[in-house]
């Protein structure tokens, strides 16, 4: 199979296994809240919450660090994985295990803390799955972690309606979790045998190698996690379990959107990895214009579209006792557009090499955040957590951008941006008249199709995307004269 074929293939096969992959995460979605309620969800969160703290900052970098490292000619591709896996497994034993121990000095009851303890396998193997990612990239095999994915969604979806039918309550839900992480862990072994058998290796100079690099990364990783996973935290402890449930769940929407971004980003990562390494220039400028047009593209009418459908929305995916998460969805999603537009900026900056030069802006945004959440959840609940997280997003979008335009001296063309920003303001016309239709499930469903169709075409007819978009996503690559695959043709 040529490169451009298995890009494309590689593209397509892994945006079809998310949205199954999605599809699957709102079902299950719907079938936690709706069988816990608003408390219980809510003690669900803040588990899921807790033990994020300690499995990102057990993270240490290597994540992204993984495809940057097997991405360079001449890597020993076997050798780095092996100690990264090595690595990883020792980071998160340590680091996990300090999860049960701290949170009983948190106030909370009896069912969080013990939840906490049973939920932490789930978190030991997504952090050694994200190794293997790694290899998936480079490799252009992302459908293998498609595959994973959706086998791992599906045994979860199992054990929830098992734990609904066996009435297991909190513990039952978490157990799942266990059970579908470890199933998906196990898929993602066996489908990466094929290109390497992977073991345990601890070969300290590597390791010194792979933290030398990693640990910028780490810093900003633990900084990223105070202004994104503290609001959710300090929710929890100031307001009652309910609050906690209802922002949870707007949440787990932005938390579907976001993968958007990081699976593309991914993708993208080694291609902007190598074009930077080869002294590529203007290769790199094209990759990331038309990776940031794209992901305008994608972004601005989701914002648009929350602000009509969000109540609707909530209704339908959680159930009509979170009909309230519906507002709360309506700021955040302009988070999510905040990380749409910066995500590629910040693994440009990974490509780039500079990490180092995020850590100051990471600093500014996490401590200022941290206040901000202090000062404004106690006062104003979810709606003070959603406004700091838009604060702390586009801050770091903006921060990202430009340690990528200082050192990298790309500019960006913001034309297919504003035609976006006319198609999404014509959809809204739209959606403004169609609010009666949103009663019934099939109505709703027509109206976000109806929607979409008209954002596209208005994008169409502005010019925002041409024919030639429409026939391939990827161009191809002409090995003699070097790389000129595009990236989305938009």
């Amino acid at each position: 199979m040529s490169l451009a074929k298995k890009i494309a293939f590689n593209t397509i096969t892994q945006i079809s296994g998310k949205i199954i992959s999605t599809v699957l995460g709102l079902f299950s979605l719907a079938l936690i809240t709706r069988y816990l309620g608003l408390s219980g969800f809510g003690q669900y969160i803040t588990v899921v919450n807790f033990l994020t703290f300690f499995a990102v900052i057990a993270d240490l970098g290597l994540t992204l660090v993984t495809v940057q490292l097997i991405s360079h000619h001449g890597a020993d591709e076997k050798k780095i994985i092996n100690n990264l896996f090595g690595l990883r497994l020792v980071s998160i034993l340590l680091i996990l295990a300090l999860a049960p121990l701290s949170v009983m000095f948190f106030p909370y009851d009896v069912a969080v803390k013990s939840g906490v303890l049973i939920a932490l396998f789930s978190f030991l193997f997504p952090a050694l799955n994200q190794i293997i990612i790694g290899l998936f990239q480079k490799k252009l095999s992302m459908d293998r972690d498609a595959i994973a994915e959706v086998i791992g969604r599906v045994i979860l979806i199992i054990g929830i309606i098992g734990t609904t039918k066996l009435q297991l309550g909190l513990n039952g839900i978490l157990l799942s979790l266990v059970a579908s992480a470890a199933v998906n862990f196990i898929c993602h072994y066996l489908l990466a045998c094929e290109y390497t058998i992977i073991k345990l290796e601890f070969d300290w100079l590597i390791w010194k190698d792979i933290l030398s690099r990693s640990w910028p990364l780490a810093i900003t990783i633990v900084l990223n996690l105070i202004y994104l996973r503290a609001d959710t935290l300090i929710l929890s402890l100031f307001r009652p379990s309910a609050e906690v449930g209802l922002y949870g769940a707007a949440y787990k929407i932005i938390d579907v959107l976001t993968t958007i971004p990081f699976m593309f980003a991914g993708l993208i990562l080694p291609i902007l990895t190598t074009a930077w390494a080869d002294n590529n220039q203007p290769y790199f400028k094209k990759v990331l214009q038309r990776s940031f047009d794209f992901m305008a593209i994608l972004a601005l009418p989701l914002v648009v579209g929350a602000q009509f459908l969000g109540q609707s929305i909530m209704r339908y995916v959680a159930g009509r006792d979170f009909t309230a998460a519906g507002p709360i969805l309506q700021v955040l999603i302009f988070a999510v557009a905040a990380i749409f537009l910066g995500t590629m900026f910040s693994h440009a900056v990974v490509a780039l090499d500079k990490q180092k030069k995020m850590i100051g802006f990471y600093i500014f945004t996490s401590l200022s955040a941290l206040a901000a959440y202090l000062i404004l959840i106690p006062r104003f609940s979810y709606f003070g957590a959603a406004g700091v997280t838009i604060y702390s997003e586009a801050l770091i979008a903006i921060f990202s951008a430009y340690c990528v335009f200082k050192y990298s001296r790309c500019r960006l063309d913001l034309k297919i941006m504003a035609k976006a920003i006319w198609s999404s303001l014509g959809m809204g016309l739209f959606l403004y008249f169609m609010g009666s239709y949103q009663g019934t499930l099939i109505g709703l469903i027509f109206v976000m199709i109806a929607a979409s169709f008209i954002y596209f075409l208005l994008l169409y007819c502005l010019n925002g995307i041409r024919k030639s978009d429409l026939d391939a996503v990827f161009q191809g690559r002409n090995e003699t004269n070097g790389p000129t695959y595009s990236g989305p043709n938009f």
